[in-house]
């Protein structure tokens, strides 16, 4: 997500739990950490606080939850330094499956989580709502789109969100792109789900053994792709995982870094409390298609007349405003919680100079990811986290199609004066 990651060096991925047996190379010991940044973490904390007053009194109290639920994420993804596209990257690039491996974690948890409130059908905001899509042509599409973007733009839209509140400003490069492409995929959105072929939402629950029957079936899955992860590391022997600094002690916990499995485990915990509390899943990428709207409802662009807007609960949202639908505020938190997690690390960096190339390179990512976002129903959280926790087998097609994107993304990196993880390279 870094500018450093943009450039080469893979962002560090937080110190992971290393199985006795890993073929991978020894670890390399992470750096000092600086000192706090205390002035950053008081405005943090002050803006919080005045936006989450301002989401409080617009749109009541489970807005504002799931506002504090997205600084909880902000914090959990900066400390964990959890990615998801350095995660395919470097699984790709050099065989290095620590991250991924991370990733089942978390939805293996997730997984358990959601099964006793997906079977209930009952949460705080009523009956629940998992994360099922059609599968279809606009669903491989923009998986793959998805991918190939990632791997340009640097980061994902979890990433994104949490670099930017880092001080990673290049990243709003690639935001600005994420809104533009999440618009054009609103505006062109029933092109690929109603003019092209159109399956149904396939859930694995939906056979005589139920949701017990679906957890099985994708723990089943889940070691299996954790076996193959270390099958490919046995055969390439990649470099192991750069670690960040880290504090010692129980300052660890505040100011971090935080193992991977650790960052796994909260991040699938939030995502169970997003369920109770707003009777769906966690996503990220619908805000960017109402914040693009919005800018074009201001301007004059009759965005309501379009299907994607014309329909009843993306108007309702629409109507709702920024600051009570459900992604925005959540997107929000997101941005400050790293923000106080980056300054409280010593990491808050602002970075002012961006590459020209590089900065293509991230527009163009930045649309991809949107457009692919929008028409394959979510992101690398909507559709590949809520999509699997929810037993939607959307969520599992969405991440092949995504990491074949990531083969062509890796390829094209090079144009925009990105490089790749090589073997020969200490960590990645």
């Amino acid at each position: 997500m870094s500018v450093a990651d943009r450039l080469g060096r893979t962002t560090a991925q937080g110190a992971s739990h290393r199985a006795p047996d890993a073929p991978d190379r020894p670890a390399v010991a992470p750096a000092a950490q600086p000192p706090a940044q205390v002035r950053v973490v008081l405005v943090g904390l002050a803006a919080a606080v005045v936006l989450g007053g301002a989401v409080a009194t617009t749109s009541g109290a489970t807005s504002c939850t799931l506002f504090v639920v997205g600084l909880a994420l902000g914090l959990v993804l900066f400390h964990s330094r959890f990615g998801f596209t350095s995660a395919w990257r470097q699984l790709v690039a050099v065989g290095q499956g620590k991250a991924l491996r991370a990733h089942m974690l978390m939805l293996a948890v997730a997984c358990t989580l959601f099964a006793p409130v997906l079977a209930g059908g009952v949460t705080l905001a009523g009956p629940v709502v998992p994360s099922l899509a059609p599968v279809g042509t606009s669903l491989f599409v923009g998986a793959f789109l998805f991918g190939v973007g990632m791997q340009l733009g640097g980061s994902c839209a979890s990433g994104t969100l949490f670099a930017i509140g880092s001080g990673q400003t290049a990243i709003l490069v690639t935001l600005t792109g994420f809104v533009a492409g999440s618009v054009l995929g609103a505006y062109h959105f029933t092109f690929w789900t109603q003019d092209l072929p159109t399956g149904r939402p396939v859930s694995l629950a939906d056979t005589r053994f139920g949701y017990l029957g679906a957890w099985v079936v994708s723990l089943a899955v889940m070691g299996a792709v954790v076996a193959a992860t270390y099958l490919v590391a046995r055969r390439r022997r990649p470099p192991a995982l750069e670690q960040p600094p880290a504090a010692r002690g129980a300052a660890r916990a505040v100011r971090g870094s935080w193992p991977l499995w650790v960052g796994a485990l909260l991040l699938a915990g939030l995502n169970l409390v997003t369920l109770v509390v707003s009777g769906g899943p966690w996503g990220v990428t619908f805000a960017f298609s109402l914040w693009g709207s919005k800018i074009l409802d201001a301007l004059g662009v009759d965005v309501r007349s379009w299907p994607f807007w014309a329909d009843p609960a993306n108007a309702a949202k629409f109507d709702a405003g920024v600051l009570a639908e459900k992604t925005s505020v959540m997107d929000l938190g997101i941005i400050l919680g790293a923000l106080v997690a980056s300054a409280a690390a010593g990491a808050f960096v602002v970075h002012r100079r961006i590459p020209p190339r590089l900065a293509l390179g991230a527009v163009i990512g930045g649309v991809l990811m949107g457009y692919g976002a929008r028409i394959a129903y979510g992101c690398n959280i909507g559709a590949y986290f809520g999509g699997i926790a929810s037993f939607s087998l959307h969520g599992w097609l969405w991440g092949v199609m995504a990491i074949a994107g990531t083969f062509v993304g890796l390829r094209l990196r090079p144009l925009f004066g990105l490089t790749n993880p090589k073997p020969a390279d200490s960590v990645c």
